[in-house]
């Protein structure tokens, strides 16, 4: 076997691991058995097209333990594990997808996502840093952290409760931004996941997720502060964790929009 390959499987391998984590912790105790014979390939229409990544990252840095939040329930006669089966195999399908020649040299590996396929809320971010391609999860350094700590101590959910994604899957050089060519590579996994996960809300994190979700150049300033529609979905657009980091200033800012947030999800005073 090439080391080529060896390092090619090692990828996969770490992927899947962390794939098995995260239906863990989403309380998926069990896939099915492939069948001997394939069956019928569903209409299109009614086939998942997403796709979930890698495992539960960071808990909460606080000591207080929020309770699990009631997931919505899957639709009657819908096995749970399809959705979570549905992301792990286009997990292992990005793994190895070299659209982007430059991010497929340069990448340690790629960043999927994480959390619970049955989420009602997924926060949506811009693409990994340097600690994400490194561990294979999103939003794991210092912003994610942050990010960790709206979720626990801002909105009393914990990390596994809700699906965690970036616009695109592999570290630009440098942690520059994404580019536009970039972004429409990766944007069929990024619609696969959505549809497969169906969230009520999603939660943009920085301009470069706010307007390639919703497909605008308007300015971050001008999309925060109120509630977008994307294919039934409600979106709240707000600053990302890496720039409140860097302008402290932006956190109450920020706390709007999730308050915002929480108020449609039923959550708010």
């Amino acid at each position: 076997m090439t080391q080529k390959k060896q390092v090619s499987y090692g990828r996969v391998a770490r992927i899947v691991a962390q794939q098995l984590e995260s239906l863990q912790r989403a309380g998926v105790t069990h896939l099915r058995k492939p069948h001997a014979t394939p069956p019928a390939r569903a209409p299109a229409s009614q086939r998942p097209v997403g796709l979930p990544s890698a495992a539960s990252a960071a808990s909460a840095g606080s000591r207080t333990r929020p309770k699990p939040v009631p997931q919505r329930s899957p639709k009657e006669g819908e096995p749970t594990e399809d959705r979570a089966e549905a992301l792990a195999a286009m997990a292992g399908k990005v793994a190895q997808c070299v659209r982007c020649e430059e991010l497929a040299r340069s990448r340690t590996q790629t960043v999927f996502g994480v959390g619970n396929p049955h989420a009602r809320l997924v926060f949506m971010g811009e693409a990994p840093g340097e600690d994400e391609d490194r561990q294979g999860i999103p939003f794991v350094g210092r912003a994610g952290q942050l990010l960790t700590d709206i979720i626990v101590k801002g909105m009393h959910l914990r990390r596994e409760d809700v699906y965690i994604l970036n616009t695109v899957k592999c570290r630009p050089p440098g942690n520059r931004a994404p580019q536009p060519e970039e972004a429409a590579n990766c944007r069929e996994y990024l619609d696969f996941q959505l549809e497969v996960i169906r969230p009520e809300f999603l939660c943009c994190l920085g301009a470069v997720a706010s307007q390639n979700l919703l497909g605008t150049s308007a300015s971050i300033g001008s999309l925060r502060g109120r509630v977008h529609l994307f294919q039934g979905i409600k979106v709240v657009c707000t600053y990302h964790p890496a720039y409140v980091l860097r302008y402290p200033p932006a956190k109450r800012q920020v706390w709007d929009d999730i308050q915002l947030l929480m108020k449609e999800m039923g959550r708010g005073k």
